[in-house]
């Protein structure tokens, strides 16, 4: 088994007042050659947005963007036509496909929080689509839960691509066995909020670990924790 350990602490830093950004890999102004992408895995960012604050209307295209809310209340508007609004614990993603604009604003009254993760597609070019689920933290203690896969279904949202993504919330004091194919597949795990082990590594608050080049790995929780586990191809 490899694994590569990712400390939040070195995690580049955008701070534009009603934006503060956590870019683990290369993207906006922060631009780190050796930290470019994770297998498919081209874009993690630990965004908080103000009060008041948000994105303006702007366009994507042929990528698979993921939202995974964990504080406050944020609207969504894209050229699709639709119209929402997202809360913690709701997850929601994008096809981007052959093109489409999207807004998004802080509409509450605490700062929002949420990751904004950013995969390769594995088609190009194609309809554009937009799905969102709800994942109350009630009902997922102590199990990891699939939020979004590659396989259509009515319990997680799907994407152009073969990955998948589990949240964990987990008490101290669990071990989380993972299994997934070795042929041409990686990990990233980050920890949201508490404390892992993995393979000796130990993890902390926003503190993330890639896997390759093995079929599984445990997790050990050291105290209540939340994390993500994120299964991409290594490469096309």
């Amino acid at each position: 088994m490899k694994i590569k350990f990712f400390p939040a602490a070195e995690r580049g830093v955008k701070d534009i007042g009603w934006l503060i950004s956590n870019f683990s890999f290369s993207f906006s102004s922060y631009q780190d050659p050796s930290r470019k992408a994770f297998g498919l895995l081209h874009t993690f960012n630990d965004d908080t947005v103000k009060k008041g604050g948000g994105f303006g209307l702007h366009p994507h295209t042929n990528m698979e963007i993921i939202s995974v809310m964990l504080q406050g209340k944020m609207n969504h508007k894209d050229t699709m036509g639709y119209a929402e609004v997202v809360e913690k614990d709701w997850v929601q993603i994008m096809s981007a496909g052959t093109g489409l604009r999207h807004e998004e604003h802080n509409i509450g009254d605490e700062d929002v929080q949420f990751l904004q993760i950013w995969i390769e597609p594995k088609l190009q070019n194609i309809t554009p689509r937009y799905q969102k689920r709800y994942f109350p933290e009630a009902k997922r203690k102590n199990q990891l839960t699939t939020i979004v896969s590659n396989e259509e279904g009515i319990t997680h949202c799907w994407i152009n691509q073969n990955a998948k993504l589990s949240l964990g919330y987990f008490d101290a004091n669990q071990s989380i066995q993972y299994l997934f194919p070795p042929l041409n597949k990686c990990v990233y795990i980050f920890v949201i909020e508490g404390s892992l082990t993995i393979n000796g590594t130990i993890l902390n608050n926003r503190d993330a670990v890639g896997i390759w080049d093995t079929n599984e790995f445990t997790l050990h929780t050291e105290q209540e924790s939340r994390f993500i586990v994120i299964e991409v191809p290594i490469n096309h």
